[in-house]
């Protein structure tokens, strides 16, 4: 399911850091990731972000995030949030919605459209970006075969 990262280089001059454009560095449980700035690049100890792409019609598997929160603004699309215990809860979001997902919260995400990609800026209070995400049990991930 993962995808080895390339993590883009920063520029370092007296305590700013910046990325300079970026292209895609990483495929995860569906999504795709542009590289963004973390603790690997950029040096920061609590917070990393990025921009990703879930392609029209996939889904971004049940999984959580343990111990960090996370805030995304829909770029572009339309997704669909099943959350809570046993994913029994449902949200919609779309383009300009701001949405902040709390620690240990279950939730799998779908991609509305079957021809739009949706894009979000995901933003991490995790340098480390990856480490501590879990998958959780989701009917779509037994049904489509994914570990």
């Amino acid at each position: 399911m993962t995808q080895a990262s390339s993590i883009p280089a920063a520029e370092r001059l007296n305590g700013i850091v910046t990325l300079r454009g970026s292209s895609p560095c990483r495929t995860w449980n569906g999504i795709r990731y542009l590289g963004g700035l973390s603790g690997a690049n950029a040096g920061a100890s609590r917070l990393s972000m990025n921009v990703a792409t879930i392609p029209p019609g996939a889904v971004a598997y049940a999984h959580i995030h343990v111990d960090f929160e996370v805030m995304l603004y829909i770029l572009s699309g339309r997704v669909r949030h099943c959350y809570g215990e046993g994913l029994s809860e449902s949200l919609d979001n779309e383009a300009g919605d701001f949405i902040y997902i709390e620690p240990g919260v279950p939730h799998e995400v779908y991609n509305l459209s079957e021809t739009e990609p949706v894009m979000a800026v995901v933003a991490r209070s995790d340098a480390s970006e990856w480490e501590h995400i879990i998958n959780y049990p989701s009917e779509r991930r037994a049904r489509d075969g994914v570990s």
